[in-house]
């Protein structure tokens, strides 16, 4: 059975749904670098060791990865899984764990990198919206994508009752995309491209208004 470490900054909602999941995984640790993050409680709950490696303690980022990485390498995870983890990463760091990193984002990538995306989409006028799965690289946002789930954004939408709707669907698709990693269908090839061993489901439309 593969085994996974969580890195964290928050409440912890995707650590939740990973969880409720009972995922073919072990969960071994989860590491926050805010001693405050509400998802630490989460993962003490169901008996998950938990660390804290806060960032403001290191004088650059390089120690504080240099810190980060030898808390997750005492686990020797197999799949290292940000879930709202609000760190910038080094190249460096993301080299040691390449093909085995991967981060859930708040919108349709390459659309809408960075923060603040759903106030982004909605100034923009967008119709669809959503969240993407990718393996981490040191293009901030721009790895490969494993999978997206998409949703309309209605006429009267806020950036909260957007930020909600995106929400769960990360919850699903987070799931799916280390479901996948933890059975063995899922790699990065050599060249950096997402290997997915799947069957492909027939295409749809997803029309945002919709047709008359």
């Amino acid at each position: 059975m593969k085994s996974i470490v969580i890195l964290i900054s928050g409440r912890g909602s995707n650590l939740q749904a990973l969880l409720e999941a009972r995922l073919p995984c072990r969960i071994a640790a989860v590491i926050s670098n805010r001693a405050d993050a509400a998802g630490l409680k989460i993962a003490q709950q169901h008996g998950i060791a938990t660390h804290i490696i806060a960032h403001q303690d290191y004088s650059d980022r390089d120690a504080f990865d240099t810190a980060l990485a030898a808390s997750i390498d005492h686990y020797q995870p197999d799949l290292v899984v940000l879930a709202g983890f609000m760190r910038i990463l080094t190249a460096q760091f993301v080299a040691r764990y390449r093909g085995r990193l991967i981060n859930i984002h708040p919108s349709l990538l390459p659309a809408y990198s960075g923060l603040d995306t759903h106030r982004r989409a909605l100034h923009d006028g967008v119709k669809i919206h959503g969240c993407t799965v990718h393996f981490v690289t040191d293009d901030l946002d721009h790895g490969p994508i494993i999978i997206q789930a998409a949703v309309p954004v209605l006429m009267n939408d806020t950036a909260a009752t957007l930020a909600a709707r995106v929400l769960h669907q990360e919850h699903r698709i987070y799931v799916q995309a280390i479901r996948w990693f933890c059975n063995g269908h899922l790699s990065l090839s050599a060249q950096g491209k997402v290997l997915l061993q799947r069957i492909e489901q027939p295409g749809c439309t997803l029309i945002m208004p919709g047709l008359e």
